[in-house]
């Protein structure tokens, strides 16, 4: 078993007419502002709907969970959807904010913008 840590690797592609925003690795107090600018890159294109993609993350912190208050925040009438797994969905949920934000199973099904 490895202790190494994945870099947060990120990704950014259009789809119709929404941004997805892919993340890949660990999301941590070092890693988080690296997310946090790419969210704000992301809502600053203009586009009505932007998914961000945290599918491939292993490690969800809680600085990952001030990135997703803070694009919250920032998304002022823009949808925000976020795609999460286990890693993601559970420190999601056990804060409530399950209840403030759209979480899908799958990009495919943000996009489709179906729970």
């Amino acid at each position: 078993m490895s202790n190494e840590v994945r870099e947060l690797v990120l990704r950014t592609r259009s789809a119709d007419a929404a941004v997805v925003l892919s993340a890949v690795g660990e999301v941590d107090m070092v890693s988080a502002p690296k997310l946090s600018s790419a969210v704000a890159e992301a809502l600053s294109t203009g586009a009505p709907v932007l998914v961000i993609d945290l599918s491939e993350v292993g490690f969800f912190g809680s600085a990952g969970l001030s990135v997703l208050v803070e694009a919250l925040e920032a998304s002022a009438g823009r949808e925000l959807r976020v795609v999460a797994t286990a890693p993601v969905r559970r420190p999601v949920e056990l804060t409530g904010l399950d209840e403030l934000l759209d979480i899908y199973g799958t990009v495919e099904e943000a996009l489709a913008g179906a729970e």
